[in-house]
């Protein structure tokens, strides 16, 4: 498999505390598609799972997450050394039993929840595990249920 290796300037994202880099070639004539193409990468080293996307761009980026620019110490502006390979892996979501327990209880969120993407389903998952106490983390579980019934990606 073909690694794509390259230093890049992270460029910050015009409307929203976003961030990313530009793939420096072309998306049809290395992958053969025109559309988004999962890809594993290291940022300075720190590994992440993503997708080369336009996201309104004329070329294709890869996201940088804030976590990641806070543990390699960068910010919009800097140059980082980014890795990538084409992620042909499958991607599912680890559910913590308690989230996973509710959703079994509510077919129609878990249903809704089933066909989000990857990322929406780990932003679900990660917010429910990021509870520090017990009272927070069920409340977020409840919360997660009611916002799927209504159709909602977690923002």
């Amino acid at each position: 498999m073909k690694t794509y290796e390259f230093d890049a300037v992270i460029k910050k994202h015009d409307s929203i505390d976003a961030a990313f880099i530009e793939f420096p070639y072309s998306i049809e004539e290395e992958f053969g598609v025109k559309g988004q193409v999962k890809v594993k990468a290291t940022f300075d080293g720190y590994g992440y799972q993503g997708s080369l996307a336009k996201m309104g761009h004329p070329f294709h980026c890869l996201g940088i997450t804030k976590k990641i620019r806070k543990e390699i110490n960068k910010v919009s502006g800097d140059i980082v050394h980014v890795v990538i390979v084409k992620d042909d892996t499958s991607r599912t979501v680890e559910l913590p039993e308690d989230f996973k327990k509710l959703l079994e209880e509510n077919q129609d969120a878990k249903s809704f929840f089933g066909g989000l993407s990857y990322t929406n389903q780990k932003e679900y998952t990660e917010w429910v595990k990021s509870a520090k106490k017990i009272e927070t983390r069920n409340s977020r579980i409840r919360d997660s249920i009611s916002m799927l019934l209504k159709g909602l990606k977690h923002h």
